[in-house]
């Protein structure tokens, strides 16, 4: 079950590079328009999602995509497999949130040995994954039949610290015998200021660091020869880049959300394979 721990990585170079800055580490504003865009990004995606998930035609995203038998096999090979995402508008233009940058990807594994029954059940019953360096504290605050309520304190130490208090609304749902997806939304996320001082305070929303203010995770399991193959759409928002910079900093921002996605597929292929 991958949360926030991709996102998270990219807050420290968004944070280093934005203290080249004459805005610096200043809080940033989570603006009314920010707000009306995320949502209707969202909006947008969730609709694509619903209309792969009745298609006759594929049920992965990756069956949608133009490199969709060359990714297959890949994964099927046992490759992780990452690609950058966008959304497009009813006239088929490219979707952004103003006053703020969208960050959107979608990966792939294969987990062998395991059935989708089996894997699902773990994830809804078990407890939230310990991710070294990213997870300070976890717990499920409440559970469900086919949901939970989960409390993360995350942290990231590169170039700055990072800590987040953060709690996300995981549900689950079947798709017949071989498959299931499941939809992690982060309904808190509060940086934490002065963390692990007297000091300790969470700063409001929308006037923090505005390093990330937002993340949806969506997942989708389909169970195939060998095991499950497990997919992770993950869409974020933080604050706007100066354009003076965004030469600098979009390369970091991409390779370090690759790099963090291919390690969150990986931590879950080790946590449930079965040989």
């Amino acid at each position: 079950m991958c949360l926030t721990a991709s996102c998270l990585r990219t807050a420290p170079v968004l944070a280093v590079m934005l203290g080249l800055s004459s805005a610096g580490l200043a809080a940033a504003h989570l603006s009314p328009e920010s707000i009306a865009g995320w949502a209707a990004y969202v909006s947008t995606t969730e609709r694509r999602i619903g209309r792969e998930l009745r298609s006759a035609h594929g049920f992965l995203a990756m069956d949608f995509d133009e490199n969709a038998s060359e990714d297959r096999r890949a994964v099927l090979g046992g490759a992780v497999v990452v690609r950058k995402m966008t959304a497009a508008d009813l006239r088929g233009g490219l979707m952004s949130v103003p006053s703020a940058r969208v960050h959107h990807w979608r990966g792939e594994v294969l987990i062998p040995g395991v059935a989708v029954a089996q894997l699902v059940a773990q994830l809804k019953n078990g407890a939230p994954p310990n991710q070294p360096d990213d997870v300070l504290q976890s717990r499920v605050i409440e559970r469900g039949p086919d949901w939970m309520r989960v409390y993360l304190k995350l942290h990231r130490r590169r170039f700055v610290t990072v800590v987040y208090n953060t709690e996300h609304l995981v549900t689950f749902a079947r798709h017949g015998a071989t498959r299931a997806t499941s939809r992690s939304t982060a309904t808190k996320i509060a940086e934490v200021s002065d963390a692990d001082t007297p000091r300790e305070r969470e700063l409001p929303l929308g006037e923090d660091r505005g390093f990330l203010w937002h993340l949806n995770a969506y997942w989708r399991y389909e169970e195939v020869a060998g095991g499950v193959i497990a997919e992770c759409e993950s869409i974020s928002l933080s604050r706007d880049v100066p354009s003076v910079l965004r030469y600098l900093v979009d390369p970091l921002v991409e390779s370090t959300a690759r790099e963090s996605m291919e390690r969150t597929l990986s931590s879950l292929k080790a946590r449930h394979a079965r040989s």
